[in-house]
This record gives structure tokens, sequence and C-alpha cells, in this order.
């Protein structure tokens, strides 16, 4: 048997908050990690040892190749880096870097399997939220080939605000332009037009969200279909099934 904690933690992450008490058995395997700026939680082709669960800051999944990249999505406080792996065993496609210093909790990999063995909730949890990271990754790849570049950077600053529960995003012209393959004139362009609606205010290397319901406007379908998954994610499947009436509703996600 595994060994156990007999003191539930308080955590921020949700997907261990919705664990309850299965949270005291988890608990015994989590070490707090700092998550700095620049660190490489993932890098491609290396073995996964620990699964990050993010308590605060932002990780961005990526990939690289010849010099560039391209940002497939960003997990925070509500998500899990490296728990795809827990289902598919092979070396990782994607780099995972820390764009926003924050904190985390990571659990050794084959301690995370025999939990997932022993408890199925905590399987279920963790599968439904990779299912909704799946989705997301697809999303932004079908995003970059069919939407503008004002609804994409709009697109991706409401999810960048969701990820980290918060309006204002330490980030620079330069990395949103590398982060979704935009020219930075273009990048530019677009943020004083949001600037003059009123939507954001840009400072030396910050930008806060003002108007956070009228940016949502601005942003094509793919901010609604990636956050609805994550707030199905969050909710269990015996309430879905009371809600919804069959399986149409979710088809709704891929039109």
């Amino acid at each position: 048997m595994l060994a156990q904690s007999s003191r539930r933690p308080l955590v921020r992450n949700a997907i261990l908050a919705s664990l309850s008490s299965d949270l005291t058995a988890i608990s015994g395997f989590m070490e707090p990690i700092a998550l700095r700026e620049r660190m490489i939680v993932h890098a491609p082709k290396k073995q996964v040892e620990h699964v990050y669960f993010v308590e605060s800051g932002l990780v961005s999944l990526r990939i690289v190749a010849a010099g560039s990249m391209l940002e497939t999505a960003v997990v925070g406080y509500r998500g899990a880096v490296g728990a795809s792996f827990l289902w598919g065993g092979h070396l990782p496609i994607y780099q995972s870097v820390v764009i926003l210093s924050g904190d985390a909790f990571r659990i050794p990999v084959g301690d995370l399997y025999r939990l997932m063995s022993e408890r199925p909730r905590i399987r279920e949890h963790l599968s439904r939220y990779v299912q909704a990271l799946s989705l997301h990754n697809a999303q932004i790849g079908l995003c970059g080939v069919r939407h503008s570049r004002e609804q994409r950077l709009a697109c991706w600053i409401c999810l960048t605000c969701d990820a980290i529960d918060g309006r204002v995003l330490p980030v620079t012209h330069d990395y949103l332009s590398a982060a979704l393959g935009l020219r930075r004139s273009g990048v530019t362009e677009t943020l004083i037009r949001f600037e003059e609606k009123g939507y954001i205010c840009k400072m030396r290397g910050i930008l806060r969200v003002d108007d956070r319901e009228r940016l949502e406007l601005e942003a094509c379908s793919c901010y609604g279909i990636i956050a609805n998954a994550y707030v199905s994610s969050e909710t269990p499947a015996y309430v879905v099934g009371r809600e919804e009436e069959g399986p149409e509703r979710n088809l709704n996600f891929f039109r």
C-alpha cells in the first residue's frame, strides 16, 4: 500500500482541490517547488519524471524547431504540466517553460501511476483535464490558420487571464509575436487598437486588461470552445450527464 499523510494540505490548484478525500492520500507524495521565470519544466525528447500541479504562475507549452517556437497552450492554477504523459508514456514533443513565476506541487510519475490505479477518482479527474488540454492544443492549431490576428490576440489574452485568474500579464510584444507566430509590427498595431478601444492598458513589459467583457467579443470562437472544455473538465461526469441530454451538446465544441 502507498504511504499516506494524515494532514490534508491547503491547495489552490483546481485538480488537487477537486480530489476531496483523495487529497490526503496524494499529499504524501507532493513536493512543493518554486517555478522560476524561464525555468524549463519539461524538455522535448526527455523522460518525464514528475507531473507539476501549478498553484500560481504560468507555464507555456510549445513546439520548438529550427530556432523558432510556437505556443500550443498555457497552463496555470487549473492545470498540471506533464499529466498527458501518464496515458501515452512516450517522450514529450513539447517544451514546457515558465513564463510567469509562481509555485507548484510536483509528484513523481511512478507514484502518480500507482495512486491512479488505487484511487479511480484521481484517474478520472486527471483524465478529464488531459482531454481539455488536448482540445486546447488542437484548437490553437486550427486557430492559427483560420482566424485573424486581432481574434487570436484577444483569444490568447483571455485564455491567459483565465489561467492565472488575473488581469495583469507580464508579457512583451516580442513574446506575443513569437508565441503566436505573428509579425511584431502587427502585434503592436493590434495592441494599440485594443488600447484605443479601452480594452487594455499597455505599460513597459506589462499588459493590463481593463474591459474583459468587450475583449472577449473580439476573440474568435476558439476562446469559448477552449474555456468551456476546461469548465466541463472540472464538472463530475454524473453531473454533466444530468444536465445534458445525450452527447450532442459536446459535439458543438468541434463545430
